[in-house]
């Protein structure tokens, strides 16, 4: 793929996010994406940090926005690569320290794959 076009892809993303529109954050998914994220792991340790598919990621998004609606992503910077995008972002929640992010997107087709979060 091409960089803008996995660009555009990030700059979706973080828009849908910071939204809270999980429509759009969901028509970037392909139906059987998976997804990793340390959160995930501690708030569902059955899942041991996974989840796949869009069912699962709306259960999972819903909820965050619900619990967090003051959560919105500074982008930092966008690397794209092949097939993916490493994003780096800044999370803000109003009455948490915020939190510096890694993000890698996997994108075929157009559609993101697969999604894996880095943080501490």
């Amino acid at each position: 793929m091409e960089a803008t076009e996995l660009n555009e892809i990030a700059s979706c993303w973080f828009k849908a996010f910071n939204n809270h529109d999980l429509d759009a954050l969901l028509a970037l998914y392909d139906n059987n994406a998976s997804h990793f994220s340390p959160k995930l792991k501690l708030r569902r340790q059955e899942t041991n940090g996974w989840i796949i598919g869009k069912d699962a990621l709306r259960t999972w998004w819903k909820d965050a926005f619900e619990r967090l609606p003051t959560l919105q992503y500074q982008v930092i910077r966008l690397t794209p690569y092949e097939n993916r995008v490493f994003l780096e972002y800044i999370r803000h929640v109003n009455g948490e320290e915020d939190l510096m992010v890694g993000e890698m997107l996997e994108v075929e087709n157009g559609l993101i794959v697969k999604s894996s979060v880095f943080h501490q």
